[in-house]
């Protein structure tokens, strides 16, 4: 089954994420030292591109 053209042009524009996913969250608290080790990376704060 094929997508709709529709769909298909929506999902490669695209654009800049506004937060990151739950692993880029991780590895940002690891650099700014935000990070403690044995924490649950469940309920994390979302967490916006420096840049």
């Amino acid at each position: 089954m094929s997508k709709h053209n529709s769909l298909k042009s929506a999902a490669t524009v695209g654009g800049k994420r506004s937060v990151l996913k739950r692993f880029e969250r991780v590895k940002l608290m690891k650099e700014r030292g935000d990070w403690k080790k044995g924490s649950s990376p469940v309920g994390l704060p979302k967490t916006k591109h420096e840049g």
